[in-house]
């Protein structure tokens, strides 16, 4: 890490912040929000054109018209950048894929759709998602998608798959008790569809999106098959399994009424 005073905020003094874990601040001004905004933004400029590796925190804080030590004020270092850009990327998912789901209440589609929408958003940054993933798969880093230092973004993609079953076909004939875990199991779904992602080097990312495309009706004739009274037994166990399992392993989650 380059030798820079990281302490205080760099800024305005009435330009105050809440601490995050991991030390990353979250700022509560409209100039600190658009100055963290400025720094994230020019980050993921220079990674796509430079590469993850080739990009230093100084010539971050250089391109966007800062000192390295407000760059360092925001961002604990260039790692806590891809929470950022998990926080940021999230949202833009969400928002893409609402303006895309209005309208359609096929389940399949619907669930095709917010994937999709995934892949169209992260598309200008699959360059470097291999560094991204090697630093959300450590199970000890709070930047990985299943800290809880990551709640807040994967609660909001949560929300999203939960919008995603709500706004179908299938939602008023399923089991109560599947379709109150669904939303986070459609969510560890997509985690697969990331992974997947994340090694593929076809143009555009062509088996990814063949993937989904072809995993997805299975996906929604399985769920769709959990509403029939003599598979209630496999739900309630796959539920328990679930329960016990899968979910405890994730930070904290989101619980719906």
């Amino acid at each position: 890490m380059e030798d820079v005073e990281k302490t205080g905020n760099p800024e305005a003094g009435a330009d105050r912040a809440e601490e995050l874990p991991g030390g990353r601040a979250r700022p509560k001004t409209g100039k600190s929000e658009q100055t963290r905004a400025l720094i994230l933004e020019t980050a993921m400029r220079l990674f796509r054109e430079r590469g993850y590796d080739k990009t230093t925190m100084r010539a971050i804080a250089t391109e966007a018209g800062v000192s390295v030590g407000n760059a360092y004020y925001y961002f604990e270092s260039k790692e806590f950048l891809i929470q950022g850009f998990y926080d940021q990327m999230t949202h833009d998912h969400a928002a893409a894929a609402a303006l895309r789901l209005r309208g359609v209440t096929d389940f399949s589609a619907r669930l095709e759709i917010s994937l999709v929408s995934w892949l169209d958003c992260a598309a200008d940054y699959h360059g470097f998602a291999a560094q991204f993933f090697r630093t959300a798969a450590d199970p000890d880093s709070s930047l990985s998608p299943f800290s809880n230092e990551s709640h807040p973004a994967r609660a909001t993609a949560v929300e999203l798959f939960a919008d995603v079953l709500n706004g179908s076909d299938l939602a008023a004939k399923l089991d109560a008790e599947l379709a109150e875990l669904l939303p986070e199991l459609l969510w560890l779904h997509l985690m697969v569809v990331v992974l997947y992602w994340v090694f593929d080097r076809t143009p555009d990312t062509e088996r990814t999106r063949e993937f989904v495309r072809r995993s997805t009706p299975l996906v929604a004739r399985l769920i769709a098959l959990s509403r029939y009274r003599v598979f209630r037994p496999m739900v309630r166990d796959a539920k328990s399994l679930i329960q016990d399992f899968i979910l405890p392993t994730i930070g904290r989650t989101t619980r719906r009424p």
